[in-house]
């Protein structure tokens, strides 16, 4: 069975949430039985399609890999990012774009950014059906006004805000909300004083769970950030094994006689000589 929305919910303040990000399939497949929730995040438009940010990410990419998720997982819970330009004009525009990305991927909940500007949206939706997962700190949706990936909550000058959209998303009756890149002390500020689990990413293991984006742990992620650890050099791994495999076609060992087909009557092969002659037609 499917962890859901509440089953996240009611784990605040207990054993750690297990997320992950998950683009496709496959590796939705692999990580499935180890995580509570998986993320097909906006990230995607990065890691897997070469933007420099995730603004430029239509909502048709986050369906078609949201959908590639879901099925290749039946344990954790699935949440799809709602990409930049498809939900702030309106709760009406959210609902709209939330419910399609729901009905055609089949996932149990779908992602957001923003706090006290965004509670509105998020009461909007949860009040017609959509358990929403709420994001504030870092929002990389907003780097263009955000002047870059910043670490909030530094000076304790910004917390009062911070907190502000904690309580605002909270209040809204999101399931759970995501703290990104947002300075120890104040991470566990917020996780003590609401309601709803934290997840933290970047924002130290005083959240209630955490997430990574799978490819930066993995090392396939020519750069990451610093609160990545790296859990596998896959990119290296990776590299070798092509390495190895463009010398062998070069040097025609690959394939050998054990990747490749023959004849079931190897007297009559082409390979060995022989011809296959075609059978005489004969009249009516």
């Amino acid at each position: 069975m499917r962890v859901t929305a509440p089953d996240i919910r009611a784990r605040k303040g207990g054993e750690p949430i297990v997320c992950l990000t998950a683009y496709h399939a496959h590796t939705a497949r692999l990580i499935d039985p180890h995580v509570d929730l998986l993320l097909v995040g906006d990230s995607l438009g990065m890691v897997m399609h070469g933007y420099e940010s995730t603004v430029p990410v239509p909502l048709d990419l986050m369906i078609m890999h949201g959908s590639a998720v879901v099925r290749g997982s039946s344990h954790a819970l699935v949440v799809v990012d709602m990409p930049f330009g498809s939900y702030e004009e309106s709760p009406s525009q959210a609902f709209h774009n939330a419910a399609r990305v729901m009905k055609e991927t089949g996932c149990g909940a779908i992602k957001l950014e923003g706090g006290v500007r965004m509670a509105e949206t998020i009461r909007y939706l949860v009040e017609r059906g959509i358990p929403v997962m709420a994001h504030i700190g870092l929002t990389p949706q907003a780097v263009n006004v955000m002047g870059g990936y910043k670490t909030q909550g530094r000076a304790r000058s910004e917390w009062q805000a911070i907190e502000a959209d904690a309580r605002a998303v909270e209040e809204a009756g999101a399931f759970s909300v995501v703290l990104e890149g947002m300075a120890e002390l104040l991470a566990a500020k917020i996780t003590r004083e609401i309601a709803i689990p934290t997840i933290g990413i970047g924002a130290s293991a005083e959240c209630d769970g955490q997430i990574l984006v799978l490819e930066d742990m993995l090392g396939l992620s020519p750069r990451v950030p610093k609160f990545v650890k790296t859990y596998a050099a896959l990119g290296e791994a990776i590299e070798a094994a092509v390495r190895r495999y463009a010398d062998e076609v070069r040097r025609r060992v690959f394939p050998d006689e054990a990747h490749t087909y023959r004849m079931r009557d190897e007297g009559r092969s082409a390979v060995d000589g022989g011809a296959t002659k075609k059978p005489k037609m004969t009249g009516s």
